[in-house]
Parts: C-alpha cells; structure tokens; sequence
C-alpha cells in the first residue's frame, strides 16, 4: 500500500476534481476547485476547506469508509 502526506493526497484530490471538471464542465466542481486553489503562500484560496480537509483526513486514518459509494 502507498501512503501520501496531507499535502499530497490533498495535491492527487485536487487533480482528480481537475480532471473530472475538464471533462464535465460542471460549475459546481469548478466553484469547489476555486476555493481548493493554493495561494503562493501554500494555503488554499478559502481558509475554511483546511478544516473540512483535516477532519476528511482524521475520518479516513480512523477507517471511515465512503458509504455512499457503495452500491446494493
């Protein structure tokens, strides 16, 4: 298993949503990567999705699981 730092998963998260929104265009996905983008100082564009994403991050080290993307 690989393992990423904070920085990293957040850096291959936000490509991920790069992609998508390339290919969708969906604005919603578009507003979402506007406040994910870092400013030159290293901290995203809207201080508020560092805690969203810190407690995203806890959940996952703890074992959360992404119920919602199970099908049945």
């Amino acid at each position: 298993m690989k393992t990423m730092t904070d920085q990293q998963a957040y850096a291959a998260m936000y490509q991920f949503l790069l992609g998508y929104w390339e290919r969708s265009n969906f604005l919603e996905v578009g507003d979402l990567l506007s406040i994910m983008s870092l400013l030159p100082d290293g901290s995203p564009a809207d201080p508020a999705i560092t805690d969203d994403w810190q407690q995203a991050v806890e959940y996952a080290l703890q074992g959360g699981k992404a119920g919602s993307l199970e099908l049945g």
